[in-house]
């Protein structure tokens, strides 16, 4: 069961993970390449790790599951996610649309969501049967009539790997305008009701879990490419929705550019 203690945590974790972030924003520090070729920093260790010493302390019998370092207890009921750093190449170039990512799953599933932006001072909290905030006050994302009114984000063109980024530029196509760079700042922009639709690839559950909540609460729908809602054994292709009455038509945009792919 989630109560609004474990929001109350969620908040404190994040607040430590800033806390930790902040003083290398635009700083001088060591930067290292993992196998994947991705960049992980001094502060994406910093803040992880911060956010592990309170969890171990306050809630010894939970897992976690975190990006730098790794997974504890991941078999418990409920299970922390963490991305200290959801964007570390955006925070390496010194622009502030990089966030921290946690999450509590139960039983495999996401209720409590938190994307900080620890630099500008924006926190978007969402849990399961309560509104999304954003700094405080209840968000809800806006209507969306058509495609070709919407504005679709995602991180990078070659984040989408093989052929999915021809069902992108297919959707892309369709819509009013795309947005590239943006990582985790993306989906709290859905909630806000100032960007409409996100699709992306090949992303983590640390990238995930603590998006759903966010944009659920705020009126939205988040689902893989084939509708279907996002769970720990989910494939990493994602869709955030502000306007759920939009899903069929981003599906079947998605399922165009396969089949001309194909």
């Amino acid at each position: 069961m989630t109560t609004r203690d474990d929001l109350a945590l969620a908040h404190r974790l994040a607040d430590a993970a800033g806390a930790a972030i902040r003083p290398f924003f635009r700083a001088r520090y060591d930067l290292e390449f993992k196998s994947d070729k991705s960049p992980v920093t001094e502060a994406d260790k910093a803040a992880e790790a911060a956010i592990r010493a309170i969890l171990e302390k306050e809630r010894p019998r939970d897992g976690i599951i975190g990006e730098e370092y790794g997974t504890t207890r991941e078999d418990a009921e409920r299970v922390w996610v963490l991305d200290p750093i959801d964007g570390t190449r955006a925070f390496i170039a010194g622009r502030p649309i990089f966030g921290t990512l946690i999450a509590l799953m139960q039983a495999g599933w996401p209720t409590v969501g938190i994307i900080d932006q620890p630099v500008t001072g924006e926190r978007w909290a969402g849990m399961t049967g309560q509104p999304t905030t954003f700094n405080g006050t209840a968000v809800i994302t806006r209507a969306c009539r058509a495609l070709d009114q919407a504005i679709v984000a995602s991180t990078a063109p070659q984040a989408f790997p093989g052929c999915t980024a021809e069902h992108f530029s297919r959707l892309a196509g369709q819509c009013r305008d795309t947005i590239w760079g943006g990582d985790c700042y993306n989906y709290g922009l859905v909630a806000s009701g100032h960007v409409d639709i996100v699709v992306e690839a090949g992303l983590k559950l640390y990238d995930v879990a603590a998006l759903v909540p966010v944009v659920e609460g705020a009126g939205g729908r988040m689902c893989d490419w084939s509708g279907d809602p996002l769970t720990a054994d989910s494939d990493g292709q994602v869709i955030a929705l502000g306007d759920p009455a939009r899903l069929d038509d981003v599906l079947e945009a998605l399922a165009e550019g396969h089949h001309q792919h194909g």
